[in-house]
């Protein structure tokens, strides 16, 4: 099954973090991401910019509004995922706790949803 981490830090926080460290950071994630495809796990991952690069879009009644960020009053905000096959939720819940972003930060455990119909998906079940 497949579950999406995202994890969460305050940007704030973070930038005060010295480059070295978050340098650090950054070759953790990518060793877990070589050990994550070891094992078969790994689908995808990436960091993301910075709240303040992105935009929102909705549409109500037919009208579409599009906001710049930041886009609300939080403590920590969406800096990252990763994109893995596990075994069932306590996998998923283990390897969360091996995502370096979790030392300073929040890794959210979700499960991904299987539909079919999308480019490149196989029926499911």
């Amino acid at each position: 099954m497949k579950y999406l981490l995202l994890v969460h830090h305050n940007e704030d926080t973070f930038s005060k973090i010295p480059e070295a460290q978050r340098k650090e950071l950054l070759v953790e994630s990518i060793q877990l991401c070589h050990q994550l495809d070891g094992n078969g796990q790994y689908v995808h991952a990436s960091p993301l910019q910075p709240e303040a690069t992105g935009i929102v879009v909705r549409v109500r009644n037919g009208k579409a509004t599009v906001t710049d960020g930041p886009f609300a009053e939080t403590k920590e905000q969406l800096a990252g995922y990763f994109l893995i096959e596990a075994q069932d939720r306590e996998d998923a819940v283990r390897i969360a706790k091996l995502v370096p972003g979790a030392r300073i930060g929040t890794v959210e455990v979700r499960p991904i949803r299987e539909i079919t119909g999308l480019p490149g998906e196989e029926e499911c079940p």
